[in-house]
C-alpha cells in the first residue's frame, strides 16, 4: 500500500518481472484511511515518518485495534540522532548520492523537498509511543546507522 500511484507502478513493474508464483495486492490508499482488520502481522516500512507527528499515535492505536492477539507490528523508520552522531551519517549519505551521479544541486533540492515532510524520532520516541499503544512487548531488532527497525508484539 502506498499513496503515491507512481510507487505502486514501480512495483507493479517490479511485481511482473518476478517468475515466484506469490503475488501481492498493491493498493494505492492512505495508511490512514485503511481499514485493518484481523491482521497477524502488519508492517510499516518507512512510512510514519510522513505521517504529521500528532496523528502517529493515533494511528498505531488503529493499527493495534485491527490485529488479532499475539500479532506483531514491524516498524522500519529514519530514526533522530543525537546532532553530533547525525552529522557523520548525513556526510556519508550525500557522498554516496554524489558517487552515484548526482549533483549538488539534486542533493540539495532533495533535501528541502523533504525537510519538513520526513520527521523522523528517536528511537525512545517510537518505543514508548508503541508500548502507549498497548503493545506488550518492543525490541529493536536492526539498526544501521540511523536506521531501525521495531517488533511490537500485541
Amino acid at each position: 500500500m502506498d499513496n503515491a500511484a507512481p510507487m505502486i507502478e514501480r512495483c507493479r513493474s517490479n511485481e511482473a518481472a518476478d517468475l515466484s508464483p506469490s503475488r501481492v495486492e498493491l493498493r494505492c490508499e492512505d495508511i490512514q484511511d485503511t481499514p485493518i482488520h484481523n491482521a497477524s502481522l502488519v508492517a510499516l516500512n518507512y512510512t510514519l515518518q510522513f505521517v504529521p507527528l500528532d496523528q502517529r499515535l493515533g494511528l498505531i492505536q488503529r493499527l493495534y485495534s485491527g490485529m488479532n492477539p499475539g500479532a506483531g507490528l514491524i516498524l522500519s523508520e529514519k530514526i533522530a540522532l543525537p546532532e553530533g552522531e547525525q552529522q557523520p551519517f548525513t556526510h556519508w549519505h550525500h557522498e554516496f548520492k554524489r558517487l552515484n551521479g548526482y549533483s549538488d544541486l539534486e542533493i540539495s533540492q532533495k533535501r528541502q523537498a523533504i525537510e519538513n515532510v520526513l520527521i523522523p524520532e528517536t528511537a525512545a520516541a517510537h518505543r514508548e509511543r508503541l508500548l502507549q499503544a498497548g503493545f506488550r512487548q518492543v525490541s529493536c531488532w536492526f539498526q544501521c546507522f540511523n536506521f531501525a527497525s521495531f517488533i511490537a508484539l500485541k
